[in-house]
């Protein structure tokens, strides 16, 4: 599988999805150019579904990646953590070569 979300992930974006209005089709994820380190991630909810999107399904959640976005998001493990410090989604990605100080950017 090229991307994996945890249960807990999976739990935290179906809450958030269950306030929007209209209900969206799923989650995109992406990777966009920018960022200090030339890469960074981006979650939206999506509303349309694209033709050449790869659509996963993680207990009842889509989640919709774009053909481009995959082969940087192949074997990425996104959690959601809470800790003292803040909460938020985590990307465990193995193709990450150098990340920034603020870890929201990377290169491959």
């Amino acid at each position: 599988m090229a991307i994996e979300l945890t249960p807990h992930a999976v739990d935290k974006v179906k809450e958030i999805l269950a306030q929007q209005a209209p209900t969206p089709a799923g989650l995109r994820v992406s990777v966009v150019g920018g960022g200090c380190s030339g890469f960074s991630y981006q979650m939206n909810f999506e509303t349309q579904t694209n033709a050449v999107d790869k659509v996963y399904e993680f207990d009842g959640l889509k989640v919709f990646v774009d053909q481009a976005s995959l082969m940087y998001l192949n074997g990425t493990k996104i959690d959601f953590v809470e800790s003292l410090e803040g909460s938020g989604f985590k990307f465990d990605n193995p193709n990450v070569k150098t990340t920034c100080g603020c870890g929201s950017s990377f290169s491959t």
